[in-house]
Order: structure tokens, then sequence, then C-alpha cells
């Protein structure tokens, strides 16, 4: 038999132990993002930047006195690897509501899994319009493809110039942003002299290079990511041509200011991340963002923070919970983050102003901020 004593010394250290071991979390938040593949460099950004959301609310005592977990998947930025990842999110793990970190074509393939299972889904910097018309459980920080194409003829009339070269990629993303600065060229009479595509795998542009060149162009609008539009800009300065060329947030990475190197140099990029801001939420933003990573924020960063810290505010409102209760608590809420003052409309994309960064000294830097109505997103009381 233990004596007294060493029974009260043993419950102690037990005691003590158990109360040294960090609970276990209680309220998991799902993430797909690509961790492989093509846009692996895009996804460990965008992991970094959810991971800081997490870690920052838990610090403060998590929702409801749990602890938050982020249960992560690789979609590889795949439709086909996104839906059993969405499929796992909602039927193995219970997630109680989920964020992409992913690219249009993923987000998309996932959006129906989550809809289905009536689990809030916060997107990052997907941009395509159908997903947010996948249904009521769908959310979007960032603004969509034709809004941000708008926002490229808007800055082209800024500038001051009229013959517009398109290169546009054969995908989701660039197809969005094309449709958005035609319409937007059509109101401000821009003159569109050519339109080139070329596919997500091409990185030797010889052929597209010369018909720009030959077009003589004011100005250039060139969808890509910025392991397209590194060597797409090179290729055409190396060309000799001169034009300013418009770029949007695919290229807002150092990746693409290193890939491109001296041809960076000048480049426009319509994005949502400001490194010049004065808001304190995005000067707080890019400062933690550092001293966490040890590396410069960028938009997909900043976008899937923002995503994922708007989810955990709905969630305090809720205290933990999911389903309806989560997806009207994010419908009528505002949230100050560091890409801007959000607040979802009827179809749940936010209404927002575009930053334009421009590359000097081998660093984003603030060029100019363009809003106005033309920004306006799509609602279902304007139809």
């Amino acid at each position: 038999m233990i004596p007294f004593r060493r029974q009260l010394l043993a419950s102690a250290c037990f005691t003590a132990f158990f109360a040294a071991v960090p609970a276990h979390a209680q309220i998991k938040i799902g993430f797909n993002v690509p961790l492989t593949g093509f846009a692996a460099a895009d996804g460990k950004s965008a992991l970094e930047g959810a991971k800081l959301a997490v870690a920052q609310a838990n610090d403060k005592g998590g929702v409801a006195g749990q602890k938050l977990e982020l249960v992560i998947y690789d979609d590889q930025a795949s439709p086909k690897e996104a839906v059993p990842v969405a499929t796992k999110l909602v039927e193995k793990d219970k997630v109680v509501g989920a964020v992409s970190g992913s690219y249009s074509g993923s987000t998309r393939a996932a959006a129906g899994i989550f809809q289905q299972g009536k689990v809030p889904y916060v997107v990052s910097y997907a941009i395509h319009p159908d997903i947010t018309l996948t249904g009521d459980y769908m959310f979007r920080v960032s603004a969509m493809g034709e809004v941000q194409g708008r926002a490229g003829s808007m800055l082209v009339q800024n500038l001051g110039k009229k013959k517009v070269a398109m290169i546009t990629l054969k995908n989701d993303f660039g197809q969005a942003l094309a449709a958005g600065f035609k319409e937007g060229a059509q109101k401000f009479g821009l003159q569109v002299v050519n339109e080139y595509e070329y596919g997500i795998q091409d990185r030797q542009f010889g052929a597209l290079v010369s018909k720009v060149k030959s077009d003589n162009p004011d100005v250039i609008y060139a969808s890509g990511y910025y392991f397209t539009a590194g060597p797409l800009v090179s290729q055409l300065r190396a060309a000799g041509v001169s034009a300013p060329i418009i770029g949007q947030e695919g290229y807002d990475s150092d990746k693409f200011i290193e890939i491109a190197g001296a041809a960076a140099e000048g480049v426009y990029v319509t994005t949502s991340l400001d490194r010049d801001s004065d808001s304190a939420a995005t000067k707080s933003f890019i400062a933690d963002f550092r001293k966490a990573v040890g590396s410069n924020a960028d938009m997909v960063a900043a976008s899937a923070y923002t995503a994922t810290s708007v989810l955990i505010e709905g969630l305090k409102k809720t205290n933990g919970k999911g389903g309806e209760e989560l997806k009207n608590a994010l419908a009528a809420g505002n949230f100050d983050t560091p890409i801007g003052k959000l607040a979802f409309n009827d179809l749940h994309e936010v209404k927002k102003d575009v930053q334009v960064q421009v590359v000097k000294d081998k660093a984003f830097r603030r060029h100019s901020v363009i809003s106005g109505p033309m920004l306006t997103p799509p609602s279902k009381s304007a139809k």
C-alpha cells in the first residue's frame, strides 16, 4: 500500500504532467493547398499565412476556450486531387469550416463538396466567378477575376495608353482576367490590337514575343503566374519590347522578381497587398509574417491569412459552431484585414480597392490604388 504522503506526491506529479501537456485541438479548420507540383511555392506561402492566423488565434485563447487545428491536405492545384481532399475534410475530419489556399481549378472542384456538406468555405485568392455561384456556403476574400481585369483596363486608362496587346494564360485564371479587361477596354475606348494565348506549361515564348514586337503596342496586359510571367517578361525585354507590362496577382511573388531579374523592374501588378500601406492590419501582418517565416509576405500569404482569420472571426461569433450559424455569421460580418476592410455581398463576394504595385529596386512598391464603381462585383440583387 502506498503511504498517504507518497500518494499526494504522485497525484500532484500526475496533475502537473497533464497540465503541461497542451490540450488537444477541438475545433478543426480544413485547408486545401498545393504543396507539391507546379504551384508548390504559392502553396507554401499560402500555408504560412494560414498557420500564422491560427497560431495568433490560439495564442489569444483560441475560440470559446478551445484550440484550433488546421487540417492540411495537398491538392497539387489539381481538380482531380481536390475532390477527394475536400471529401476527407468533410466526412473524415469533420471540419467546421474550410479555407482554400489553392488555385481556381482545384477550388471550383472542391466547392461543391463543401456546399453539399454545409461547410462554410472561405476562398483566399482563386478568382473564377463560378466558385461563389456554387452556393451560399462559399465566400471569397479576393476580388474576382473579371473585377481584377476591369481594374487592369482602368490602369491602362490612368497611364494614358490606348493600344494594347493582350497575352492570356489558357486557364480559369487567365480567361476570367481577360473577360474583365475586354469589358473595361470597350468602356474606355482602348484598342486591343491582338490577343495571344499560351499554356501553363510554356516557358519559351519566342514566336509570341516576335508577334507582340511587331504589334508595337503602347502597353501589354499579360496574365500569368510567377513561373510563367518570369520567363515571359524577361524574353519580351530581351527582344527589345519596351512597352509597359501589366500583370496581376499571379505575379505577386518575390519568385517573379528572382526569375525575371532586371526585366522585372517597372512591371505593374494589380493585386491585393500594398507593401506601403498605412493600415495597422496590413503593417502588423507584414511584420509578423516576416518575424515568423523569415521572408517577405506576398499576396498569396496575405490572402490565405485573411481567409483563415475571417473564418476564425466567424467561429468566435458562433462559439465554435459550424454549419448555418457560421455561414450566417460570416455573411453578416465586417472584417479589418491586411488586404482591406471586407464585407460580403449577397453572393458572398467583396468590394474592395485594387492595389497597383510596381517593381522598383527588386521589390514591390506602391504605384497607385484603383477604386470606383467598376470594381463592384456581381450580386444576386443586380440580376
